[in-house]
């Protein structure tokens, strides 16, 4: 049975424990709410940009792009996002279960030949990543990009994506993230960012805000101009959902492990309480049987 001191000591060490993963929790909190105003931020200039593209696709012109051409797909890439940090629960576990879904998926669709580069995004991610064995999986690790880039870090690595696609490393590329919803509901998402497809666009409600415009320049030149700012804003928002996700993710872990903190904390309180009582009672009994010797 544990001494008075020892019991003393672990609820020190559990009540350091519950201000600690509080104020990680608080902290957690500022940072979601940070990247829910980005996302806010972000809705405008998105909503703009698949305006224009809805009003292309509904004039009367021809316009073409090499970002929409469909292949016959024989290399795929996917992107997928995790954390740089630890301490956010299953987060990293729950995205990498759906990778695996989604690397067998891709070998039941396009038979078991088909290259995959996988590009993690997020130490943590990485680290998962590197332990699958396939010969026809290859990791590429981007330098200068984790799950905290921003502005020209996001830039260069569409257009890296973009040059890739083009000079055909890849007939496909695919992100997964996860999509936030709320602080206590993520869903993991798989969506085709190129070849780019109508169906992008109608899963955005692009159509639902157009009118009749007049081009000019020509159609096909403003949409080979827009479609990769297109990209660039999908991209931006992937990576800031991502982060909104992780806190979100953090935020319940934290409180999770508070809560726990708190529940270990009240029965320590209890059991030190009970032995406190005893020994006073032991001790009221020896000086009363003192008293009658």
């Amino acid at each position: 049975m544990a001494t008075l001191r020892e019991l003393k000591g672990r609820i020190g060490s559990v009540a350091s424990s519950e201000k600690i993963t509080g104020a990680m929790k608080m902290i957690s909190s500022a940072k979601m709410h940070k990247a829910e105003m980005a996302l806010r931020r972000l809705l405008p200039f998105r909503n703009q940009i698949e305006t224009i593209i809805g009003n292309l696709m509904t004039a009367d012109a021809d316009f073409s792009s090499p970002l929409t051409e469909p292949r016959s797909v024989k290399r795929i890439g996917v992107v997928v996002f995790g954390s740089d940090d630890g301490l956010c629960g299953a987060y990293n576990v729950n995205i990498f279960k759906v990778l695996l879904q989604q690397l067998k998926s891709y070998r039941d669709e396009f038979g078991k030949d088909v290259d995959i580069t996988v590009y993690p995004i997020g130490a943590k991610m990485v680290k998962a990543v590197a332990k699958l064995t396939d010969v026809r999986m290859h990791l590429a690790i981007v330098d200068g990009v984790d799950s905290k880039t921003t502005g020209d870090g996001v830039k260069d690595f569409v257009e890296r994506l973009q040059q890739e696609f083009l000079e055909g490393q890849a007939d496909r590329i695919d992100v997964l993230y996860m999509n936030f919803k709320s602080i206590s509901r993520q869903r993991p998402v798989c969506e085709q960012l190129l070849p780019v497809v109508s169906e992008t666009f109608a899963q955005n409600g692009v159509k639902a805000s157009c009118r009749p415009y007049l081009f000019e320049p020509d159609a096909n030149s403003i949409f080979r101009t827009v479609l990769p700012m297109f990209l660039m804003s999908v991209m931006q928002d992937v990576f800031t959902e991502n982060r909104a996700s992780e806190q979100a993710a953090r935020v319940m872990a934290m409180q999770s492990a508070n809560d726990n903190a708190k529940k270990l904390l009240e029965e320590l309180q209890l059991e030190y309480n009970k032995l406190r009582q005893q020994s006073i009672t032991t001790e009221l009994l020896d000086i009363l049987g003192g008293q009658i010797r």
